[in-house]
């Protein structure tokens, strides 16, 4: 996928400018801040996730439920790009 494709979705681009203020957060809160519904905020991590933009992983630390961190990946090239186009597409509006 290129990165028009990849910014086409609202909120995809609101799930990386989260991101990109924090670098990494609860799926929860996450859903929270984006303003979305779950499956719709789960179904563009699962893109992201699939072109190498984010991580997650299930800290062992908790002790009830499962808690999910999703994760920035900062240092790749495709995502510093990304973060770059977004931000440009931000100072257009």
């Amino acid at each position: 996928m290129d990165l028009k494709e990849l910014l086409a979705s609202k909120c995809r681009q609101k799930i990386l400018k989260v991101l990109s203020e924090c670098g990494e957060i609860r799926m929860m809160k996450l859903v929270n801040k984006v303003g979305g519904r779950y499956n719709e905020v789960n179904r563009n991590l699962k893109i992201l996730e699939a072109e190498d933009i984010i991580t997650s992983k299930y800290p062992d630390q908790v002790r009830y439920g499962r808690v999910r961190v999703i994760i920035l990946k900062r240092e790749s090239r495709r995502t510093q790009k990304l973060l770059k186009a977004l931000k440009e597409l931000d100072h257009e509006n």
